[in-house]
């Protein structure tokens, strides 16, 4: 049992016995003490147990029952040795002392002075240790420093006794009658309960003045703890001060208005929202449930924080539109003229619509249809959205779906969370106030994932038609009906958007737009709007049809027309800055003077003595924002059979090339290409525009035109573009982006377009315009191909194995 502080602190009245008559030995019997340090002037309770203290004990009660306390550095040291005591302690007396029956024995005991441990002279049975006495001496008269930290001490202890601080009861008392620096330090830091550490520095500081300053510092800071504490305790208070008296106040007013007859400003809340929810029509399931939580409402205080959410959560309930719809105008011929006045062509989705109306005129209760516009950027597909709610004279909501990765944007958040809120389906629905809106969810192809969860999956409920009847949404945790509203998701690829919610909708591409198309699109819609906006007039500025002809061409390479729309804008602004100027003069813009205001093109259409060399094709490219056209270059020379491909190219088209040079390889003789000759020839097959990444499937066509042409000297035929995949033996197989790929050939004033002949039946989706004036040759293997990029007769031997080429000229298509 170690010697720990027994009690708490015994009585101070001695404090005021000096030590002065009372002769200290020089050897004295050691007792070490731990959990507490005892100053000088101290009574101190102690229990002592270990059998070495109780020898010291014995020894000190045979003499004048005095005896040396030092500190253990470590209270855990069960049987201490002299580097684990501290060398500085305090000669103390042994008042009393009780021994207990279990052999322990409880001592009362007094510091009298400081002591340091000169030497060890006995360990055994006890420690007998020899001593030099600390010798302390305050100045006679005090320092006027010293004078006013001993007023600003007392007046401190005062305080914090006041404030609560647990301080015996006769320390103040004492205190106001010590005028001695160093005793009023070591009585004012035996008070105030400080850590072992922090008393032992105290103690072992023997300057006074020094020591007080020490105590002076602790007292400070022990005192602005105190008062916080007080500060945080009154605060608490006097806010259960404020509840209770708002209560009883509350509970006056209400018993007032219940004697005068009227209701309190809490009932009438909830006799609002009873009656918003019968006039919301919601159905018997959802109402059952929000009648459940208005019950619940009613019961709480209106304070409360779930009071707030329920609250909250009722408020959706109500504004969410349950049975309100608006009336669909049935006029197709009104809606078809709607259609055309806000869009140019797009004749496929306007018939999908007028359909739709079609269906809904003879049967008045049908699903909305799930559409999903697919098609580059600038063709129209949000603002066509807009003209469909336009012609069906519905409300139209727009969510952008772009980077959207919780699932909880879809579904919302449950009511548990801080904060939740319904997910924007819902949202839309409130903020559109119908329950048959048209929904657009543009970019639904750049749908992100992570950990929250997956969007995609979420919409999988929301666009199915079979479902979506029945959608639940986690805030409101009631079935929703969104059978009625018409969703309506915009992408640019289709690809990006998974297999599970594409199968779920129906979908209409929208390719790009001719530059014919384009003049009329600026002509009926972009012109006009760009003068307004800039606060023109027509009568202030003209734009030819040959003006837009060259912005188009020259200043534009888009699928759409957002491009073009900026370049007229930038025209008018710089006719809207001449007439802020004063000129009042109409502005005419033509083709001539259009770098004026435009600057130099930035688009030069190809020349067709650059396309016409030997190793040189032109390749048509569908990318997502329209086709393209590809200039592939070949140049062959000596070498040992190397193939090097460069410009980017994607590992469909580095195999395409492969199986071009192992075609080339097996009808050498017959192209006039010998095998010897092309095992000694290095082919570098690249493509322009090398920061471009560049694949796919249809180049094949193209890099063996170029192949042959760079082995055999013999360039293609100007003006001639090809696209079309094919395999080791010839054959050309099929490929995708028709349209766009021959409106990148009209573009770049393409004249014969070489595609495969399993591609003819696509033809008949491609309007008259797309194909007028170039000529179109379908073609089933490379010796028809062959046929129609070189000169005739040029690869005659290939030729005589077939019966001919069937050219398709576009502008004699009578039936398309």
């Amino acid at each position: 049992m170690s010697e720990k502080q027994s009690g708490v602190q015994g009585e101070v009245g001695s404090r005021d016995q000096g030590s002065e008559g009372v002769y200290i030995p020089e050897v004295l019997p050691l007792l070490p003490i731990r959990d507490v340090v005892v100053f000088p002037y101290m009574i101190v309770p102690l229990v002592v147990g270990r059998d070495r203290s109780i020898s010291a004990l014995d020894e000190a009660l045979k003499g004048d029952r005095l005896i040396f306390l030092a500190a253990q550095r470590a209270g855990e040291v069960e049987e201490p040795a002299g580097e684990d005591l501290h060398q500085l302690g305090t000669v103390s007396v042994i008042v009393r002392m009780l021994k207990t029956p279990d052999g322990k024995a409880k001592i009362l005991v007094q510091g009298l002075q400081r002591g340091r441990i000169k030497e060890f002279l006995q360990t055994d049975p006890f420690f007998s240790v020899r001593l030099d006495i600390v010798e302390e001496k305050s100045p006679d008269p005090l320092p006027i420093e010293t004078q006013a930290m001993l007023r600003a001490m007392k007046e401190s202890l005062v305080r914090i006794v006041e404030l609560g601080k647990p301080v015996p009861s006769d320390v103040l008392s004492v205190a106001a009658n010590v005028d001695d620096p160093g005793r009023l330090a070591d009585l004012i830091g035996s008070s105030l309960g400080l850590g072992l550490e922090e008393a032992q520095n105290v103690l072992e500081t023997v300057d006074p003045a020094m020591r007080l300053e020490i105590v002076h510092e602790i007292l400070d800071k022990e005192l602005k703890i105190v008062e916080m504490q007080q500060k945080i305790h009154d605060q608490a208070q006097e806010e259960m001060s404020k509840t209770q008296k708002d209560y009883y106040l509350r509970q006056q007013l209400k018993a007032i208005q219940q004697e005068l007859g009227d209701k309190d400003d809490r009932e009438a809340e909830v006799e609002e929202i009873r009656s918003n929810i019968e006039k919301a029509g919601m159905p018997l399931e959802v109402k059952e449930e929000v009648e459940k939580q208005l019950g619940r409402l009613s019961k709480m205080h209106p304070d409360s924080a779930e009071a707030a959410t329920i609250r909250t959560y009722l408020d959706w309930m109500v504004d969410i539109p349950w049975k309100k719809s608006t009336k669909d105008k049935l006029d197709l011929k009104a809606a078809s003229g709607v259609l055309d006045e806000d869009h140019y062509d797009l004749e496929k989705i306007k018939e999908r619509i007028l359909e739709y109306l079609g269906v809904l005129k003879l049967k008045k209760e049908l699903k909305g249809p799930i559409l999903c516009l697919v098609g580059p950027p600038g063709v129209g597909k949000t603002s066509l959205g807009r003209s469909i709610a336009r012609a069906m004279g519905r409300k139209f909501i727009r969510m952008s779906l772009g980077g959207v990765r919780d699932e909880a944007e879809i579904r919302g958040h449950r009511r548990t969370y801080v904060g939740a809120l319904p997910g924007r389906i819902i949202q839309g629905m409130k903020q559109a106030g119908s329950r048959n809106p048209v929904f657009m969810l543009d970019e639904i192809d750049k749908l992100g994932a992570d950990f929250r969860g997956d969007p995609s999956s979420a919409l999988l409920e929301v666009l199915d038609p079979e479902q979506n009847y029945n959608f639940r949404d986690h805030y409101l945790a009631v079935p929703y009906d969104l059978s009625a509203v018409m969703f309506i998701a915009t992408a640019n690829m289709a690809d990006p958007i998974p297999q599970a919610l594409r199968d779920r909708m129906e979908i209409i591409q929208l390719s790009g737009y001719t530059a014919v198309e384009k003049r009329h699109i600026a002509r009926r819609y972009l012109v006009g709007r760009q003068i307004e906006r800039n606060g023109l007039s027509e009568k202030l500025l003209s734009l030819s049809d040959g003006t837009l002809d060259r912005i188009i061409s020259e200043y534009t390479r888009e699928a759409g027309v957002r491009n073009l729309e900026r370049e007229i804008g930038n025209i008018c602004r710089k006719v809207a800055k001449s007439v802020a100027l004063g000129k009042k003069r109409r502005s005419v813009v033509t083709a001539r003077n259009l770098e004026k205001y435009l600057g130099v093109p930035r688009f030069r259409g190809a020349s067709r003595e650059d396309q016409a060399r030997a190793g040189v094709s032109i390749g048509l490219a569908w990318t997502p924002v329209g086709g393209d056209t590809l200039n592939i270059e070949v140049s062959a020379v000596k070498g040992k059979g190397n193939l090097t491909m460069t410009g980017s190219l994607g590992a469909v088209m580095k195999e395409s090339a492969q199986a071009a040079l192992s075609y080339i390889r097996s009808r050498g003789s017959e192209l006039g290409v010998t095998p010897q000759s092309i095992l000694a020839t290095d082919i570098h097959v690249h493509v322009p525009a090398g920061a471009t990444p560049k694949d796919g499937p249809s180049a094949g066509i193209a890099i063996t035109s170029a192949m042959i042409s760079a082995l055999t000297g013999e360039p293609p035929l100007p003006a001639v573009a090809m696209t079309g995949e094919i395999t080791l033996t010839g054959r050309v197989l099929p490929i995708g982006g028709l349209r766009e790929k021959l409106l990148a050939a009209k573009r770049a004033s393409i004249t014969r377009v070489v595609i495969p002949s399993l591609n003819m039946p696509d033809l008949k989706e491609i309007p008259s315009y797309v194909t007028r004036g170039i000529e179109i040759v379908p073609v089933g293997d490379m010796d028809e191909a062959l046929a129609a990029i070189f000169r005739k007769g040029v690869f005659s031997r290939a030729a005589l194995k077939k019966k001919g080429t069937t050219r398709v000229k576009g502008s004699s298509d009578a039936k398309r």
